[in-house]
């Protein structure tokens, strides 16, 4: 359930899907937030709680479903992450239509990766964070393939993770190796970049946050959670104070180009 604090509405993408959005408003600087990549906007109750907090910071929090997740229109079989940083760019020129500014965009794990992404490609963005990002999806996803489990269909792969079975189009590992996220970490500065993850993630290897830290240029922070795991199970309010002290910190007379 969300307190009447949030105001529900549709944001249309490119492929004309209406995505799902929850909008927490508070002043024109603005954090959106990008889900995992089975989960949905509120993050099991978390985002939205995370999204009141953040009011009392003073920002206005963006929770959006990606196309074939959660409310969204679309189906989750045709996800891939050009799809989901394509349903990003569009939250994000509803967000500049609409009067907001100082954009923050924020992920975990898939999520992440499209924020990174979206940042490096959109040279307006604020700032960036990243919860448990993937740095190397292509070689993370393939090791999820099971190839014992017979798919419904030619075009149709199976993969396993997180205790689940779900079913993919082949497309989405093609679409994957068009994406270098070391790359698009490269190119953040002069915006500030937080990169977060848990030193005992059982999905994405800390390793992929030390190799997306390393690839960054300055401003930038890095932030293992001990004991975290991918879903940061009991250890979200760590996370959160994490995340609220960085953007304490922030510059925000610093106008991106």
């Amino acid at each position: 359930m969300t307190s009447n604090k949030w105001q529900k509405l549709n944001i249309l993408n490119d492929r004309d899907l209406n995505l799902s959005t929850l909008l927490c408003e508070e002043s024109s600087r603005i954090v959106i937030v990008c889900h995992g990549f089975t989960g949905t906007k509120e993050g099991g109750g978390r985002a939205l709680e995370m999204g009141e907090q953040l009011s009392e910071l003073g920002f206005s929090t963006l929770l959006f479903d990606f196309s074939g997740c959660g409310e969204s229109e679309g189906l989750w079989q045709d996800l891939t992450l050009s799809g989901q940083v394509d349903d990003l760019a569009a939250v994000v020129r509803w967000s500049r239509a609409n009067g907001f500014q100082d954009i923050v965009l924020t992920g975990r794990s898939f999520g992440g990766s499209t924020a990174l992404i979206q940042a490096a490609r959109d040279h307006e963005i604020f700032a960036v964070c990243t919860w448990a990002a993937v740095a190397r999806p292509e070689n993370l996803f393939e090791g999820f393939i099971n190839n014992e489990i017979r798919p419904p269909a030619e075009n149709i792969v199976a993969i396993e993770g997180e205790g689940e079975v779900l079913f993919i189009k082949k497309n989405f590992f093609k679409d994957l190796k068009k994406h270098n996220l070391l790359e698009c970490a490269s190119k953040l500065t002069p915006r500030s970049y937080l990169v977060i993850h848990g030193s005992e993630d059982e999905s994405v290897p800390v390793e992929d946050a030390h190799l997306l830290y390393d690839a960054a240029e300055q401003p930038k922070n890095l932030a293992i959670i001990e004991g975290a795991d991918h879903r940061f199970t009991d250890k979200i309010t760590e996370v959160w104070h994490v995340f609220f002290e960085w953007l304490k910190t922030l510059d925000y007379t610093f106008k991106p180009e």
